[in-house]
C-alpha cells in the first residue's frame, strides 16, 4: 500500500487520499487465471486495512492522518482486517471456486480457522523473544562488553530450549538496528493485542454491527490527531485487553 496524497481536510474544502495498493501476487499458469493462496488473501485484506486507514481520514492535517500515527498502533487496522479471512461466513461470500462458484468445503473452512493455533505458543514465545531483545538493547546507556551474556539474560523469561553456543540471534536481528524498528519490535505483538480485542467487539455486538463499525470508522478517520488509547478507550469501553489474543491462539487455557 502506498499513499500518494493523504486526506486533508481545511475550512470548507478537502483534499481526497490518493492510495494504491500494488500487489505481488501468484501470477497465472497456462491457461488458468491468476489464483490467490490463502497467504496472498491475507496480505490483501492487510494492506486494505492500510488503505482504509488512509481512506478515511478526515483530519485538518494531512501528516496527521492514514497511518502517520504513533509506532504502535500503525498495525491495528491492517490485522484487524485479517480477522475477517478466518470468520466461515465471510470466506462462504467470496471465497468460491473460480469456474463453478462453489464455495469452500466446511472442512476446509474449519482447517482454515484451526490454522491459526498450529504452533502459535512456540511462535508467541518466539516474538516476545525478539521483543526483550530489542528492549534488552535499547534500554541502556552503558556500553555492552558481553553480547551473548546480554541475549542469553534478556531471552532467559521466554526461553523453550537454549540456543546452540555461538548461534545467537542478535548479529542478525536487522529490524532493531536497521529496519526502523529499534526499541520498537514490541509493537508486532501489541498490534495482536489491539486487533483481536478490538474485533471481539464485532463479535460481542454482532446484532449491532452498523453502529460498531461506525465506531471503529471514527476511530481511522481520526489518524494521529489525538492519543491513540484515548481513541481506542473510546471505540471499545475501556483500555485493551489481551484475553482476546489468548484465546484466539488457543492459549487461554
Amino acid at each position: 500500500m502506498t499513499s500518494y496524497r493523504a486526506a486533508r481536510v481545511k475550512e470548507g474544502w478537502r483534499d481526497y487520499p490518493v492510495i494504491s495498493m500494488v500487489g505481488n501476487f501468484s501470477p497465472p499458469v497456462g491457461d488458468q487465471p491468476a489464483l490467490l493462496t490463502f497467504n496472498e488473501v491475507l496480505t490483501l485484506f492487510h494492506e486494505f486495512g492500510h488503505a482504509l486507514h488512509g481512506l478515511l481520514g478526515a483530519g485538518r492535517y494531512a501528516s496527521l492522518t492514514g497511518t502517520s500515527v504513533r509506532w504502535d498502533f500503525v498495525e491495528l487496522p491492517s490485522q484487524f482486517m485479517e480477522n475477517w479471512c478466518y470468520q466461515p461466513s465471510e470466506l462462504a461470500q467470496w471465497a468460491r471456486h473460480h469456474q463453478t462458484g462453489e464455495a469452500l468445503p466446511e472442512d476446509l473452512l474449519h482447517r482454515i480457522q484451526a490454522s491459526q493455533t498450529f504452533l502459535e505458543g512456540l511462535a508467541t514465545v518466539r516474538q516476545l523473544g525478539f521483543g526483550l531483545l530489542d528492549m534488552a538493547w535499547h534500554d541502556r546507556s552503558e556500553a555492552v562488553e558481553d553480547a551473548a551474556a546480554l541475549e542469553r539474560e534478556a531471552l532467559a523469561p521466554v526461553e523453550v530450549w537454549p540456543a546452540a553456543e555461538g548461534n545467537w540471534m542478535s548479529p542478525a536481528f536487522s529490524h532493531i538496528f536497521a529496519g526502523g524498528y529499534s526499541a520498537g519490535y514490541y509493537s508486532y505483538k501489541w498490534a495482536e493485542v489491539l486487533d483481536a480485542d478490538a474485533f471481539e467487539r464485532f463479535r460481542e455486538e454482532a446484532q449491532n454491527e452498523a453502529q460498531v463499525a461506525a465506531d471503529f470508522k471514527a476511530l481511522l478517520s481520526a489518524g494521529g490527531s489525538e492519543d491513540p488509547m484515548v481513541l481506542y478507550q473510546r471505540f471499545r469501553g475501556r483500555v485493551p485487553r489481551p484475553e482476546a489474543l489468548l484465546k484466539r491462539a488457543g492459549l487461554h487455557g
